[in-house]
């Protein structure tokens, strides 16, 4: 009887929120899940959570270009190849007026949220294109934010709308290599980071108002689905929201 092949899925940003939760939901389906992000000790409670399979932790920080390549060198050290790719770091800038946000805060969210995903991406491609079979799935967090920016937050939605030029080109060159590219933007799912929301954030009118959220584990199984499909077959992008948070019609 042959062996199964073993289905290798990275996931940055997994110690917390979203991220544990794509990382649970490919585990649970039978991948063995690379985690990486900047703080070892909530990786460390990921793996945890994903039961005794063996599964990888590379503390990274996706900013930094030689920490990117240590952490695919690791990959590559350990299962020589990679399957999936769940570009899911980032971080947002503190709530400003635009002419108040500092360069520092804007060059900061660049850095993680554009640069680091391009910086996965390329090695992702690189090992991809050169295993066997070769081939692969990137799957990018972009955000409703790039559709429809809250207040104050700029940065985070110029960041986010670059994320959606960066699938479309995915897409596109990834095709001679076997490889695709789709993203989810995910609206309101209930993390720490989106706490604040349930007691009321900034609306476009300048009201406060509380925002309903949606189940972290909906997000994963949305993932999970995507990097279901078979090689042939793409979703470029899906949104999975709140079905009654402020999105269609916000303003």
């Amino acid at each position: 009887m042959a062996e199964a092949v073993r289905r290798v899925a990275l996931v940055t940003g997994a110690g917390t929120g979203i991220g544990r939760a794509v990382a649970l939901a490919l585990a649970e389906a039978g991948y063995t899940a690379v985690l990486a992000g900047r703080r070892e000790a909530p990786l460390r409670e990921t793996a945890t959570m994903l039961g005794a399979a063996e599964h990888l932790i590379v503390p990274t920080d996706v900013a930094d270009p030689a920490s990117v390549a240590a952490l695919f060198e690791a990959v590559r050290a350990a299962y020589g190849r990679i399957d999936l790719l769940f570009n899911n770091a980032g971080v947002g800038a503190p709530p400003v007026h635009f002419e108040d946000l500092s360069f520092e805060d804007w060059k900061r969210v660049v850095d993680v949220n554009l640069n680091g995903a391009f910086l996965c991406a390329q090695a992702a491609i690189r090992l991809m294109q050169s295993q066997t079979p070769c081939g692969g799935r990137i799957i990018n967090n972009g955000s409703i934010a790039a559709y429809a920016p809250r207040p104050n937050g700029a940065a985070y939605a110029a960041t986010k709308s670059a994320i959606t030029g960066l699938t479309r080109s995915l897409a596109l060159d990834g095709r001679r290599m076997g490889i695709t590219c789709g993203q989810i933007d995910i609206g309101n799912a209930a993390t720490p980071m989106t706490e604040p929301m349930r007691a009321g954030i900034i609306q476009p009118d300048g009201s406060v108002r509380a925002e309903p959220s949606m189940n972290v584990e909906d997000v994963g199984r949305a993932v999970l689905y995507m990097a279901s499909l078979p090689p042939d077959t793409n979703v470029l992008f899906m949104t999975v929201m709140a079905a009654n948070m402020p999105f269609v019609g916000r303003g």
